[in-house]
């Protein structure tokens, strides 16, 4: 009998320069599954999708794009949707996406990416998560139906409707080894679980097939911004936690950004050419210039000498650097 374990890839929020990378390694919520067989050792299946959840709190048009953002408790992912991303319900049926909605991306583990903050990704699909019955996988499948990353067999019947991300006319031939979208509303309680779905698309695109030709490696080095590099890694060692936000240390990742940090004996003025924020520890309000802006949390001297704000400041000094 075959037994399953999921192992979660967390997401850190990480800010670096303008570089590309696999999205599996920032995924929140992305999942690998490994089997184990009682006469083997266990071996892990590397995932070919990861997933990443959140409610749409804001939406921004520009380009060719529509960019969607996304929270997820103290996690914020920003969706970019063009005319080829695939966006359902649940249930399979196409839908537009709203402020509000609660939802389910998925993307190629391996797909090159830009590492900004907050994490971007473009999606293949997003699923609109509903009350109605209905699931989604997104996976692939052998050539008995099986994905063993997923633990799930499907049972495909003339009922169920077929088709393709490119457009290309399918069949339930041409379902085998294939990466599928699957919607389906009932399954077996076996191992794997079975289930007859109502809809399937194969994901078939070819953009995908170019990013797996095209390593991430191959991104110049002279598109990495060293300074950002610098500070992605103060974040991700130097930071505390105060009422679920992440605090990380002021002085250090301005210092880092090229800004005059100076002390006022109750915060700090951290400056550069015309710009300058005035902040004070313990008031969640801070000057920018000649206007107020507001904190999640107020800074605080969480470690001797060392004030700490939250995370999302960074944001502000990179877009002003």
């Amino acid at each position: 009998m075959k037994m399953k374990k999921v192992i979660p890839f967390a997401m850190s929020a990480l800010l670096i320069g303008s570089a590309a990378a696999s999205p599996a390694a920032l995924a929140n919520g992305g999942e690998a599954i490994v089997t184990s067989d009682a006469q083997k050792n266990e071996a892990q299946v590397q995932p070919i999708f990861i997933k990443i959840a959140g409610t749409i709190e804001d939406v921004e048009v520009r380009d060719n794009a529509t960019y969607y953002t996304t929270k997820e408790g103290e996690n914020t992912n920003i969706f970019a949707v063009n005319k080829d991303t695939l966006v359902f319900d649940n249930t399979g049926k196409e839908v537009k996406l709203q402020k509000g909605d609660k939802v389910t991306a998925y993307t190629y583990a391996n797909k090159p990416m830009i590492l900004i903050y907050p994490p971007q990704y473009s999606p293949e699909v997003i699923i609109v998560e509903t009350e109605a019955m209905g699931s989604v996988a997104v996976g692939t499948f052998d050539k008995n139906l099986l994905s063993e990353e997923l633990s799930l067999k499907l049972n495909v019947s003339e009922e169920t409707k077929v088709s393709s991300l490119s457009g290309k006319d399918v069949t339930i031939a041409d379902l085998p080894e294939q990466n599928l979208l699957v919607f389906y509303a009932i399954t077996t309680m076996s191992i794997p679980a079975q289930t007859p779905p109502t809809k399937v698309i194969i994901l078939d695109n070819e953009e995908q097939e170019s990013a797996e030709v095209t390593p991430a490696k191959e991104v110049p080095e002279a598109e990495v911004d060293p300074a950002e590099a610098a500070v992605q890694k103060i974040i991700a060692s130097d930071f505390h936690e105060v009422d679920g936000i992440k605090m990380v240390p002021l002085r250090l990742i301005a210092e880092e950004l090229g800004y005059k940090v100076e002390s006022t004996g109750y915060g700090a003025i951290v400056s550069k050419g015309a710009l300058s924020y005035t902040i004070t520890r313990g008031q969640k309000a801070y000057g920018f210039n000649k206007s107020l802006r507001q904190f999640d949390v107020a800074p605080a001297l969480l470690e001797a000498t060392k004030t700490y704000v939250p995370v999302t400041f960074v944001e502000d000094l990179l877009n002003t650097k």
